[in-house]
């Protein structure tokens, strides 16, 4: 069987307002292949499209098993997972990450964001460019504090 190359996973998340309108934006590189993802919400955070922006890439990913390399600015998605940082907030992305990273050989690595770095800049202008679309989804995961505590 060929030895198969890194794929290399870029992620953003970004918010107008925090919570307001969000999106993600995703670069996987693998060899000479790229794919670009991204979504938007109408009323979100920007730690929930940082986290569902590593899990839209990996539900990208057909590879079981794959060395998957992930690039994130967030402190919270890459603390939370190296530094087994309280997952406070977020409970059902954080399930449907916990479902998904079993099936790759991950590692995390934090890069400063809008620090000129090509993928990471490009990632934040699809998400900057999905949460500006017109009739945006609702996050149906996002439930604001005030109206309910997610934990309890």
């Amino acid at each position: 069987m060929p030895t198969r190359e890194p794929i290399y996973l870029y992620t953003d998340g970004a918010s107008s307002g925090n919570p307001g309108p969000g999106g993600y934006g995703v670069v996987l590189v693998c060899g000479g292949l790229r794919k670009e993802l991204s979504g938007g919400f109408a009323l979100t955070t920007n730690n929930r499209m940082e986290l569902l922006a590593v899990i839209k890439g990996l539900e990208a990913i057909r590879w079981k098993g794959a060395d998957v390399r992930v690039f994130s600015d967030s402190t919270y998605v890459v603390n939370t997972i190296t530094k087994n940082w309280k997952r406070k907030k977020n409970n059902d992305l954080w399930t449907r990450f916990d479902e998904l990273s079993p099936d790759f050989k991950l590692s995390f690595n934090w890069i400063k964001g809008h620090a000129g770095h090509p993928e990471n800049e490009r990632c934040d202008r699809l998400a900057v460019e999905a949460y500006s679309a017109p009739d945006l989804p609702e996050d149906r995961g996002y439930l604001p504090e005030s109206i309910f505590n997610e934990n309890k």
